[in-house]
């Protein structure tokens, strides 16, 4: 065979093949089903106290959504934290919302209503609690709370469950034993910069806002909350086991008058929704949570903390099942 003939077989061969693949490629395109258009219709995050983590997370989340589901209308709604947000969703007055683990756990064993229906979409970042008094205060401990005015978040708190539990693991009855103030992290620093009340208790996201800007206006303190406090808080088989021992690092807020790392108690907060969410919606909102988590991080830092690997581990809310199936396509 002459060698140009057997060059123009080659190319002729090689022709041939790119345009059965081309032709594959287009059978494919036509049967194989492609992803589901974008979502569409209306739905509401209820988020938190106007200062707070909750909030901040769920404005530059709305951002995201936005650009990731540009068909669907997102409502805020600020709330007193972390009860009253699960009870709007699991009544179908929101359809989406961020709790604490503890609060989700304690919803459940009251048998609140629609606590069968919750469902977890991501786990995402911890609270911290922060009991912040001014730095020539005397209290030193949580014990030293007696008798002293003490801000402990809105009845439809998180904070308020949790600063419950903490007053009681140190000896202190939650209503007695102190005097307790119900006011959100929105008042909380005002009323302590006026010397209204002697302290008070946050939960939240490192750094929080309303705290940092506190201790840039007067010299503050945050309290030692020890192992031993965790330890009481652990009760095996109760609502309280989703307390961890953590630290403040000395970083988290610049200008605290004890600037070292901190022990506290920490908490986890889960993204929630419920079974009556439809699947595609959810997949697409928990999507965007993890792909937006960078973005959102620059300006709330604790969000830089959501993490694909640990997302799915909802406990102790079923994995809802559009969230369940992002999961399995975001596998490596």
């Amino acid at each position: 065979m002459l060698p140009w003939f057997s060059r123009i077989g080659r190319r002729r061969a090689l022709q041939g093949a790119v345009a059965a693949l081309a032709v594959c490629g287009l059978l494919l395109w036509w049967l194989l089903p492609s992803r589901s258009p974008s979502p569409e219709g209306r739905i509401t995050f209820s988020t938190g106290v106007p200062t707070g983590v909750y909030q901040k997370y769920g404005e530059l989340l709305e951002e995201a959504l936005r650009r990731h589901m540009p068909k669907v209308e997102v409502t805020l709604n600020t709330s007193e934290g972390s009860q009253q947000n699960l009870a709007r969703v699991a009544s179908g007055d929101a359809d989406f919302t961020v709790a604490t683990a503890d609060a989700v756990a304690t919803y459940q064993r009251n048998r609140r209503p629609g606590a069968e229906r919750l469902r977890g979409c991501a786990r995402l970042y911890d609270d911290y609690v922060q009991l912040v008094v001014p730095a020539d205060s005397r209290i030193r401990t949580v014990a030293d709370l007696r008798g002293k005015r003490v801000a402990v978040g809105q009845e439809g708190s998180g904070v308020r469950l949790l600063s419950n539990r903490l007053l009681a693991a140190a000896g202190l009855d939650p209503e007695r034993g102190i005097r307790p103030v119900s006011i959100g992290i929105d008042t909380m620093p005002g009323q302590l910069e006026s010397d209204s009340i002697d302290a008070f208790f946050w939960s939240g996201g490192l750094p929080t806002s309303a705290v940092r800007d506190l201790s840039e206006r007067m010299s503050v303190r945050l309290v030692p909350l020890g192992p031993d406090l965790v330890e009481a808080l652990q009760k095996p088989g109760g609502t309280t086991g989703y307390y961890r021992s953590a630290v403040m690092p000395a970083d988290a807020y610049a200008k605290v008058s004890n600037q070292a790392a901190v022990p506290t108690v920490a908490v986890a907060n889960l993204l929630v929704t419920t079974d009556r969410t439809d699947p595609e919606l959810t997949e697409r909102f928990t999507e965007t949570v993890i792909a937006s988590r960078d973005r959102i991080g620059r300006q709330v830092h604790a969000a830089q903390l959501v993490d694909l690997r640990t997302a799915i581990y909802t406990d102790p809310l079923p994995l809802h099942e559009g969230a369940a199936r992002y999961y399995r396509s975001a596998k490596p």
